[in-house]
């Protein structure tokens, strides 16, 4: 690795207390600067007092011609500004070509959210699509079981398809019905499990340690919750592949994704009458105006109501 990026991860690790998951996107974004400025070819150590304001302006306009979505875009250009003013604390470079840099505006935008009805159906897929499959070997037949227990767990407690991979068996305690939660920043919070999610979940744990010596694996199987085929973990690349073969056979829009439940979650709370301080603490975010998006979701849906209803609307 380039020293200047090792230094930075060490500081993003040690200092910032970040998680793997941001220390990856950050990676990924300094690559792509990398390869796009030096070419693919690069090797380090790179040369990073080069880039000027118009390397900068290249970076941007690459994705722009890629008709990326500016919170995207933005997302990058936030993460090499905040490299290059660590490579300016540190005295590696002397400016930063991405000061003063503004950001692409941002778009109104609403969370895409699942009905009721339509979680239900998205919730019962994994079993319904099983009926029509009869199971070859014993893996099989885990699958639905494993899926169902994936799904339940994200939309009862709305956490990040990320937080779920990375969690381990000791932050679940099925008796008080409540997960710990690694959240961003390395933060914990607890998270209630609704009594479907408890069942699903147990059964999903039940059921492990009988794949687990199917598959011919030895030591402990409690290091993996959901296993895959090979008898490793899960990855989120693996769980939203499999949330698209669910959304296909349910019908659904094909833009739905894992955190579409998160989202469905938050905004099916407020719409019951759920205080927005309290779902602020359940999503994890760090500011209330992070949750107020989801306001904005249910007065979309009241004004429907009203639309429909009042007659002089």
């Amino acid at each position: 690795m380039d020293p200047c990026v090792e230094h930075f991860v060490k500081y993003l690790r040690g200092e910032k207390n970040a998680s793997e998951h941001t220390v990856s996107n950050y990676l990924m974004d300094i690559q792509q600067f990398i390869e796009l400025t030096w070419g693919e070819e690069a090797r380090p150590p790179y040369r990073w007092k080069e880039p000027d304001r118009l390397a900068v302006r290249k970076f941007l306009v690459f994705f722009q011609k890629l008709e990326m979505a500016p919170a995207t875009t933005g997302r990058k250009l936030s993460a090499l500004r905040s490299f290059y003013k660590f490579l300016v604390r540190e005295e590696y470079v002397p400016l930063n070509p991405f000061s003063g840099l503004h950001l692409p505006k941002k778009g109104s935008y609403l969370p895409a959210v699942l009905s009721m009805n339509e979680v239900d159906q998205l919730l019962g897929a994994p079993h319904a699509l099983a009926k029509s499959k009869p199971p070859k070997k014993l893996f099989d037949e885990y699958i639905p079981v494993r899926d169902t227990a994936i799904l339940e767990v994200l939309y009862s407690t709305g956490m990040r398809i990320g937080e779920l991979m990375n969690m381990a068996e000791d932050q679940i305690d099925i008796l008080s019905g409540i997960v710990s939660v690694l959240g961003k920043g390395k933060k914990e919070r607890l998270c209630p499990l609704g009594r479907p999610a408890e069942g699903a979940l147990q059964n999903a744990l039940a059921w492990r340690q009988d794949i687990w010596l199917s598959l011919g694996m030895k030591g402990d199987p409690k290091r993996v919750i959901f296993l895959n085929k090979n008898g490793g973990p899960l990855t989120a690349r693996s769980v939203e592949r499999m949330l698209k073969k669910y959304v296909a056979y349910c019908g659904l829009k094909p833009t739905i994704s894992p955190h579409a439940l998160r989202h469905s979650f938050a905004t099916h709370l407020l719409d019951n009458g759920a205080d927005l301080r309290s779902v602020q603490e359940l999503l994890g975010h760090a500011s209330l105006s992070t949750t107020q998006i989801y306001t904005h979701v249910s007065v979309e849906k009241l004004k429907r109501v009203y639309e429909e209803a009042h007659p002089r609307a």
